[in-house]
């Protein structure tokens, strides 16, 4: 995207904002990221949008701006916002029951403290609700947590990933294993969102990909944003890495073999399936942060009341009173957490720049994004990079952004 504002018209120092193209740099040049890319929007306004490096690295194929990557986690708050459209019509309520539309979630079991196997399990006393679900409090996890839990679902391949099968069968299985505490009583990041992208299945009577497509990306003009990669789309398909050893970058997923090419996803992962670019992904955050449309002629997704619902804190504290107290390199002290993505209590708590009640979330690749409503603010970053976990990334594009602005 280009730049659409004189910075300093919007309160920013356009020298300062190229401390993020020199951050971006420094960390491709350094051999430590393929390539970045960052926009960042006030008042609906870009006043700034660049990149830097490759898309495939060995090849030398530049980072562009329409560059397609894997948004991995970014794709939970679109799922989120695709449930709640249902929950607009009143065809659920919060509270009700998983079981209510996915049967194979009734009399579910929770595995006891300090369990030393899978069978060590009590009959859950708390049923797990949507509310639970969106929030991260229901028991279910992922792979690479750790506990004997996720080694059961390492074995099992409980990680909704393209090739696992249909998202029905892969909800069926899940609902097999136990949880990991009871429903309510902690935060715990999962595949809770996997199990929202089959409940809009359920209530829609659509597929997850069709019911996207129809309610929120082609309404949003999102043309790039898919759970696969078609013919046309792989000359722009970013390649993923991941650190080696020696901290050069090992090649994870080419465009061309992954298993996001089309033809090849079996399931559509509500929590993870999403490839895009930073200007589709912008209109999506650009919507959140308008309350729930695009542009005031623009297509409205979410009634204004329902997104300020979503963006307030669904916990009685902070993420690090839920039992989390740090998330791949960001501490969840002052971090609170709404339907589909964190919810900023308390910045000097969380030693992070940023406002009380801002919101977003990233994905595995390293991407994020995140909406300043009291400062009119949307910021998008890309790489490919797994883990996110691997570089503070997330509190530095913070600093780099807010730091940037004198008004």
């Amino acid at each position: 995207m280009e730049v659409t504002a004189r910075p300093e018209d919007l309160g920013f120092c356009k020298q300062r904002l190229e401390n993020i193209t020199d951050w971006m740099k420094r960390y491709v040049e350094a051999g430590k990221l393929p390539g970045a890319q960052t926009l960042v929007m006030r008042e609906g306004e870009v006043v700034y949008s660049n990149w830097t490096g490759y898309r495939d690295v060995e090849r030398a194929q530049d980072w562009t701006g329409d560059t397609i990557a894997r948004f991995y986690s970014m794709t939970k708050p679109i799922t989120s916002v695709a449930l709640m459209t249902l929950y607009e019509k009143g065809l659920f309520h919060l509270d009700d029951p998983i079981e209510r539309f996915i049967p194979a979630f009734a009399d579910m079991r929770v595995m006891r403290k300090n369990a030393v196997s899978l069978d060590d399990t009590e009959p859950c006393r708390t049923k797990p609700t949507i509310h639970h679900l969106l929030t991260h409090c229901s028991g279910l996890t992922y792979d690479f947590n750790k506990g004997v839990l996720e080694d059961a679902y390492a074995e099992e391949k409980m990680d909704f990933m393209p090739n696992r099968g249909t998202l029905e069968d892969q909800v069926e299985r899940l609902a097999r294993l136990p949880l990991k505490f009871e429903p309510g009583t902690r935060w715990n990041y999962g595949v809770s969102t996997d199990v929202v992208g089959r409940l809009v299945e359920v209530i829609s009577g659509k597929s997850l990909d069709v019911y996207l497509r129809e309610v929120i990306l082609e309404p949003l003009g999102m043309k790039d944003t898919r759970f696969d990669v078609t013919p046309e789309m792989v000359g722009r398909f970013a390649s993923s890495y991941t650190p080696k050893r020696d901290g050069s970058l090992r090649l994870v997923d080419r465009a061309e073999d992954s298993l996001f090419a089309e033809g090849r996803v079996q399931g559509f992962s509500g929590g993870g399936g999403l490839v895009s670019t930073v200007e589709d992904y912008s209109k999506f955050a650009e919507m959140i942060r308008q309350r729930g449309a695009l542009g005031e002629d623009g297509p409205r997704i979410l009634g204004s009341r329902t997104v300020e619902f979503m963006m307030e804190n669904h916990m009685p504290g902070d993420l690090a009173s839920m039992g989390q107290p740090v998330f791949s390199e960001v501490s969840f002290e002052g971090v609170g957490f709404g339907l589909g993505g964190w919810v900023m209590l308390n910045p000097a708590k969380a030693q992070m720049l940023g406002t009380p009640g801002d919101f977003g979330w990233g994905g595995l690749a390293s991407t994020v994004f995140w909406v300043d409503p009291l400062e009119d603010l949307t910021v998008v970053f890309s790489t490919q990079l797994l883990p996110s976990s691997y570089h503070p990334l997330r509190k530095e594009i913070r600093a780099l952004v807010y730091q940037a602005m004198i008004d």
